[in-house]
């Protein structure tokens, strides 16, 4: 148990929905320092990882790390050693040293879970990285997409080289404009008046284009009723830098985008979204297109 688990850009979210009384009930009883057995055994067992981390810059990128089950393993209930490192092309790759913050999300599509863990990264080797665990939550199965993963075919078309994008070209436009799915990553600097902060990743979920391209630079994200928790709008609150990674399920190419988000409270352009509560109006800044990186595929089950 945490005592204090929200930083203040939480809590002012929750204050504004009138969620601030009953979280501050919850969130100890939820939100942990170590992971619980459950959730331990679970995070073995996946094929998949999204991880959430900060480049240079201070700016959050949001990635995927796979192998075949096991390939995360957790010693105890504060570590867990991955073995994978960020995918060729992806940004995270050059970020991933001792003492970084990192976000951690294991999801089981086809079962609907997912958990938080997220932490510090003690060490890198040459096939992987630990993390020391210091807040684990459990997340509630709301809006994840059913889906199978498939290790792809050796004889299908391999991954080709990483591009680096400036705006949204008709590509990255096109997988946005189908998706279902989408992972933010979002950060609030750990210091002694915020010792709930670190990195985050966290999923979203809707029907296909759920997602609205504005522009060229410019995405609306829905923001559906949740768990009240409100971790990624608070760190939001406390830093507008949040990364945004697509995936195309059938393909493997990855859409991975970093940028500015501004929180939409209401209005016509939350209005427009369906079921919306409120919105995040994503700017991109940079980002990059991996075609076929992912060897991984998923069948969508119902």
């Amino acid at each position: 148990m945490i005592a204090a688990p929200f930083h203040e850009g939480e809590q002012a979210v929750q204050r504004l929905v009138g969620m601030q009384a009953r979280m501050a009930e919850i969130g100890p009883r939820v939100i942990r320092d170590h992971m619980p057995e459950q959730h331990q055994r679970f995070f073995e067992q996946l094929p998949m990882l999204l991880a959430g981390m900060a480049d240079a810059q201070g700016r959050p990128w949001a990635s995927v790390l796979v192998g075949p089950p096991g390939f995360i393993q957790a010693p105890d209930a504060q570590q867990l050693h991955v073995g994978a490192l960020p995918l060729p092309g992806d940004p995270m790759a050059g970020h991933l040293q001792p003492g970084a913050e990192i976000g951690l999300l294991g999801i089981e599509p086809q079962t609907r879970r997912r958990n938080r863990a997220n932490g510090q990264v003690t060490a890198v080797e040459a096939g992987g990285f630990g993390v020391a665990i210091t807040q684990s939550v459990g997340n509630c199965p709301q809006y994840i997409q059913r889906r199978e993963p498939m290790m792809k075919a050796a004889d299908g078309p391999a991954a080709a080289p990483a591009r680096s994008l400036s705006m949204l070209d008709a590509a990255a436009q096109a997988l946005v404009s189908r998706a279902d799915t989408l992972f933010i990553a979002s950060r609030a600097p750990a210091t002694g008046d915020r010792p709930a902060g670190g990195a985050d990743v966290s999923h979203r979920g809707g029907p296909p284009g759920f997602v609205k391209i504005e522009d060229a630079h410019t995405l609306l994200l829905p923001d559906y009723s949740g768990n009240q928790m409100f971790m990624t709008l608070g760190n939001l609150m406390v830093d507008p830098r949040a990364g945004l990674l697509f995936i195309d399920f059938d393909s493997g190419d990855l859409l991975t985008l970093t940028g500015r988000a501004e929180l939409v409270w209401d209005g016509p352009d939350v209005a427009a979204l369906d079921r919306a509560q409120r919105a995040v109006r994503f700017q991109l800044q940079a980002g990059w297109w991996l075609p076929r990186a992912l060897p991984l595929q998923w069948r969508r089950i119902s």
